[in-house]
């Protein structure tokens, strides 16, 4: 009687799973670095926060 022997598959599929989440967490990497290096909303230039103390110093008769 002849036995058949088989080789499991799990092993490339391991090695590609190891390889496949580093360049998955890669891939996040750079996708959130492009989105925030490229964002051109931004909101520093456009808060006001009126005179400051300077400002005060300089115009000793406005109550702005």
């Amino acid at each position: 009687m002849a036995t058949i022997a088989s080789a499991s598959l799990s092993a490339p599929a391991h090695a590609s799973a190891g390889l496949a989440k580093p360049l998955a967490e890669l891939r996040a990497f750079w996708r959130q670095f492009v989105a925030k290096a490229f964002n051109p909303y931004r909101p520093e230039l456009y808060y006001m926060r009126g005179p400051g103390p300077a400002w005060r110093a300089k115009h000793p008769g406005h109550s702005n």
